[in-house]
């Protein structure tokens, strides 16, 4: 598995799933900012894709079980508490993840040093949110407990190794435990005990193994480029 392919495909398709808030988010300034971080993992997926191969074909052509996203960024966007809680998950494995690939002379320094200053903003968004969700009304406590609950079983894939990345992501999983702890500990909310490998927890992600809304996620993207092959804008 190209290690350029698996963590673009989590860009893009991370991407998608925020951009997908276009004209639901609860406040205006939340469409802009939604907006402004599926554009950054955009251009991510820009990059990365391009070092694998095609970045339209990749994108636009491949069957649902060629993607080699973790099925965390797949996951629908739920309430907005939901979506919070994908983002600080994701962003918080993302960020130190890009300053180790920056540090290094690979093929991902360049992209990497770039994108960190990017993810540290996505991650202080989701932070933020969490604070103010987790330690808001009853009815926002609930909710980002909740999902916080229900989205902690996909978090271990993140750690799990690719091949090709230079980076050993199981050695960044405890640090990820105490920023999320941290977090969530501000804002009132407990750190779900449930397992994140192994048993019923997820991760085939890597593997091609997707979730079932990623078919129709999947759908919705590419539908347009399917449907007018060869044309150009």
């Amino acid at each position: 598995m190209s290690a350029a392919l698996a963590l673009g495909d989590d860009a893009l398709v991370l991407s998608h799933r925020l951009g997908q808030w276009a004209g639901h988010a609860p406040v205006l300034e939340e469409e802009v900012a939604l907006a402004n971080i599926a554009l950054d993992l955009l251009g991510q997926a820009r990059v990365l894709l391009s070092l694998a191969g095609d970045e339209d074909e990749l994108a636009f052509l491949r069957e649902e079980r060629a993607f080699r996203n973790v099925q965390l960024v797949e996951q629908p966007n739920g309430d907005f508490a939901h979506t919070i809680a994908r983002q600080l998950y994701f962003s918080a494995y993302q960020l130190p993840l890009y300053r180790e690939l920056a540090a290094g002379d690979g093929p991902f320094a360049p992209l990497a040093a770039k994108a960190a200053q990017e993810v540290d903003y996505h991650l202080d968004h989701a932070r933020q949110w969490t604070l103010r969700l987790g330690d808001g009304t009853q009815e926002s406590h609930a909710r980002m407990q909740r999902a916080c609950d229900a989205l902690w079983r996909y978090t271990g894939e993140l750690f799990r190794p690719v091949e090709g990345l230079g980076v050993d992501p199981s050695a960044l999983e405890q640090g990820w435990l105490r920023s999320v702890g941290e977090v969530l500990e501000r804002a009132t909310l407990t750190l779900p005990d449930g397992p994140r490998s192994g048993g019923w927890a997820a991760g085939a992600g890597r593997e091609g193994l997707h979730t079932e809304s990623f078919g129709r996620m999947l759908a919705e993207m590419q539908h347009l480029h399917r449907s007018h092959p060869g044309a150009s804008w």
